[in-house]
């Protein structure tokens, strides 16, 4: 897999997933560390601005029967303030995990010549996972950000799983193969490092 400072910012993307009000505290389904991954995700958001670079955001909507969060046309399904679109930044609404399944997320990456993807967002078990999986089977190099990034307790049977070890075992499972795992800062200085055109 190449690294990030091979090729040039110009093949560079954002993908935002789902960093939506109900994640957050007084929503419908809030997660451990919402607030601590919307503050790095804007980070990384502010970097992609400054240097005018392809931004996507990705908006869950949940239309299937018996849904409790993202629901159409409440505050909830919002995103976050804290990453809110501006100007002519693209959103791509979904209904499952992938973002890539039943949207026009792919053409918009071939349309942009994008080729590196770097990913942030919410949960990283589920969307962020199904994403960057998509993503690198389309052919696209991955960052993930992991403290832009956030999920939170599961359980099977009698056991629980806490959030920070879902969070570390589906990072721990996509770094290597699937992508390439960063704090955001070091995407940042990593991109930093890029070679101009």
């Amino acid at each position: 897999m190449s690294t990030i400072n091979q090729g040039a910012h110009m093949s560079l993307g954002l993908i935002l997933i789902d960093i939506q009000n109900d994640y957050f505290q007084d929503g419908r389904m809030e997660l451990e560390g919402s607030d601590q991954a919307a503050i790095n995700a804007a980070k990384l958001l502010e970097y992609f601005r400054t240097r005018q670079l392809p931004i996507f955001h990705i908006q869950h909507l949940a239309r299937q029967a018996g849904a409790t969060f993202f629901l159409p046309n409440t505050a909830g399904a919002e995103i976050h303030r804290s990453v809110k679109p501006v100007g002519d930044e693209k959103i791509v609404q979904k209904q499952y995990p992938n973002s890539f399944r039943e949207t026009g997320l792919l053409q918009q990456l071939q349309a942009a010549n994008i080729q590196r993807l770097i990913v942030a967002g919410m949960m990283t078990h589920m969307c962020v996972d199904a994403t960057v999986r998509a993503a690198c089977d389309y052919g696209y190099d991955c960052l993930i950000a992991s403290d832009a990034c956030a999920t939170r307790s599961l359980q099977l049977g009698d056991r629980i799983v806490a959030a920070q070890d879902v969070h570390t075992a589906f990072l721990a499972a996509l770094n290597g193969v699937y992508g390439k795992v960063l704090p955001s800062n070091e995407i940042m200085y990593e991109m930093d490092r890029m070679p101009a055109e």
